[in-house]
């Protein structure tokens, strides 16, 4: 389906908005290259976005799906997760060949190195990022080129800043025995020892090694989010709660209670590439309708993709169809 462009007072394109058959919509800027939001068919928003967020340049868009590159946090020498998030991108003349689909919706934005960015990161590059859009689901492809004479290694993520009901009321599953950085100690290692992530704090942690599949379960809202990406081995999940969200001038003060970031990144491991090497990341986010049952599921049903899910403050058996 066609994209929509939307221009600015000046005549220059400044986002674009996505649809597909369904109902389902999706809003890209140019600025940062940023999805900023993701309707499904009924038009509920599935994006978080912070009611301080600040839209103006130099500022990064507080909420959506900020690209972090070619930094993530402050592992390194740069701003805070690096400048893609902070600089105008430019719609895709020569994006590679989409798959055929007529149900789908995408768009190719494409980030050069500037002569302002050499001087901050001595390392040229083109970043790409494919966004597309089909019933009930948003893939992002992220590329990475190499177009220097000498190699250079970057971190990368994807920043997921999912909306949710109440975050005390969600967990998160995947994650479970996984090794972690806990950047709330010093980045120090720990192993999880929870059968699910939930939420009662502050929560800032870098998953290692992660599987390509994680569930994020909102059970007020009976929805689950289910992220799979590929060449992105880490996860990264975040939540400010309240203290540091007063601390955060473009962060509402109760924003952290309906919103988690659930990223998907290359921190622990920078990627490397040669001169002429690309490096490509794939991210597809997905909802699926949970509901609460009573008894036990049917065996042959786990097997072809029913999980049992136990919600404590209920003790209601929980099920939830994940592919």
């Amino acid at each position: 389906m066609p994209m929509n462009i939307i221009h600015d007072g000046n005549g220059v394109p400044s986002r674009i908005i996505l649809r597909e058959p369904s109902g389902s919509s999706a809003e890209v800027h140019l600025y940062g290259g940023q999805v900023t939001s993701w309707k499904n068919g009924r038009k509920e928003e599935l994006l978080f976005m912070s009611t301080k967020s600040n839209w103006k340049p130099p500022k990064a868009i507080r909420g959506g799906i900020p690209v972090c590159f070619p930094q993530f946090g402050n592992l390194g020498t740069l701003e805070q997760h690096g400048f893609a998030r902070n600089r105008f991108w430019e719609l895709d003349s020569c994006p590679a060949p989409l798959p055929p689909s007529n149900n789908h919706s995408s768009v190719d934005l494409i980030l050069r190195s500037t002569e302002e960015d050499l001087k901050a990161w001595p390392r040229s590059f083109e970043l790409r990022v494919r966004v597309s859009l089909s019933a009930g689901k948003l893939t992002l492809i992220p590329r990475v080129r190499n177009t220097d004479n000498k190699p250079f290694s970057f971190t990368f993520a994807l920043r997921n800043y999912l909306s949710v009901s109440d975050v005390s009321e969600v967990r998160v599953e995947g994650l479970e025995t996984l090794d972690y950085f806990d950047n709330l100690m010093q980045r120090e290692r720990f192993t999880e020892q929870a059968d699910a992530i939930t939420f009662d704090g502050e929560v800032d942690r870098v998953y290692l090694s992660t599987p390509t599949k994680i569930a994020i379960i909102d059970h007020e809202k009976k929805r689950t989010f289910v992220l799979r990406k590929e060449s992105l081995p880490d996860a990264v999940v975040w939540n400010p709660w309240d203290k540091k969200a007063k601390a955060l001038a473009d962060f509402g003060d109760d924003d952290y209670k309906s919103m988690l970031c659930v990223d998907s990144a290359a921190v622990e491991s920078p990627i490397v590439l040669k001169p002429c090497e690309e490096w490509k990341g794939r991210q597809e986010i997905s909802t699926v309708s949970s509901s609460y049952c009573s008894g036990q599921l049917d065996p042959r049903k786990v097997l072809n993709g029913f999980r049992l899910l136990v919600n404590p403050a209920t003790s209601l058996n929980y099920r939830s169809k994940i592919k």
